[in-house]
């Protein structure tokens, strides 16, 4: 639950690229109201800045909050409140001044973050000592992820810490990143990503992730091997950090997770087989909070992070 600033209502805002989740947290935290609308994906930032402040207005329509936190897809540097990088889910949507043109729309100071990170969020704040130490990952359409070591939340240059998914993956050996690179591990374990493999093995085109799944649960072979591929390449690379950050608790969410044992024992095996003797026994969990993790994990934001006021751009 959130500890709005000073005590006062904020307004938490989950930017994906599809649609745009809202809530209004009350003084003790509590959601008063919420609201949703699709995201204007291709009609350039400054459509989806109008999208995000009505969606504000939406949810706070006499005026209470005093601050805005935005959970938003892309690369996020929190300190400048721009959108670093991002792909083509949103037309246009790298270099934006997030922080300082939502801020301008609507008159309140803005605290920004990626989605994942303000989605971690919460799951650090639960831990049960104030510097534990957590590594999140979020497997769906690509896989991203969020690192935070001794009670604090990684950010790094440009907002970058945390793209777990461009990772070197032996696994994805040679093959093409939406990035530019060959051979990340988001291109093997995402759900398109092993969706392109079961493809590759059978040279028959599929429609979805959740179709390879089906047809593994039904002894497919080259279904299973698809699935247990992009697993065992996601647990060895969290493994594989584990070690480098000694984390308290590993969580894995996203939609990839959810379909079925067969993604998840491969995956746990992969990574228990990384490592070191401190850390075993260490295992990957699921998510403790289901879908108000990332509105939650916005409006949070703005007791942990700067604040982008009003006229910032002029």
């Amino acid at each position: 639950m959130t500890r709005p600033v000073g005590g006062s209502p904020v307004v938490g805002l989950d930017l994906g690229g599809t649609k745009i989740a809202a809530a209004l947290f009350a003084a003790d935290g509590t959601v008063s109201s919420r609201h949703t609308r699709p995201t204007p994906a291709g009609e350039g930032p400054s459509a989806v800045l109008d999208a995000l402040a009505g969606a504000a207005a939406e949810v706070d329509p006499e005026g209470h909050a005093t601050a805005i936190g935005v959970a938003a897809a892309g690369v996020v540097d929190p300190r400048s409140g721009t959108v670093t990088s991002a792909t083509d889910s949103i037309r246009g949507w790298a270099g934006t001044a997030l922080g300082a043109g939502l801020a301008d729309r609507t008159g309140l100071p803005v605290a920004c973050d990626n989605d994942v990170r303000a989605t971690a969020g919460p799951e650090l704040a639960a831990l049960p000592d104030r510097r534990g130490s957590l590594l999140f990952a979020a497997v769906g359409t690509g896989v991203g992820g969020a690192l935070a070591v001794d009670g604090r939340m990684l950010h790094g240059a440009s907002g970058i810490a945390g793209h777990l998914g461009h990772l070197p993956s032996a696994e994805a050996a040679g093959l093409p990143c939406t990035c530019g690179a060959t051979g990340h591990l988001e291109v093997i374990a995402s759900g398109p990503g092993i969706t392109a493999h079961y493809e590759r093995l059978t040279g028959t085109p599929v429609d979805r992730l959740e179709t390879v799944a089906a047809r593994a649960a039904g002894g497919d072979a080259a279904a299973v091997r698809a699935v247990t591929t992009g697993a065992e390449a996601a647990g060895r690379v969290l493994g594989g950090l584990a070690n480098a950050l000694g984390p308290d608790r590993v969580v894995v969410g996203g939609g990839v997770p959810r379909i079925g044992p067969l993604y998840g024992d491969a995956l746990a095996r992969a990574f228990a087989a990384e490592l070191m003797p401190p850390l075993r026994g260490l295992a990957p969990e699921p998510p403790r909070f289901g879908h108000d993790a990332a509105v939650t994990g916005a409006a949070a934001l703005t007791t942990t992070l700067p604040l982008h006021h009003p006229g910032a751009l002029r």
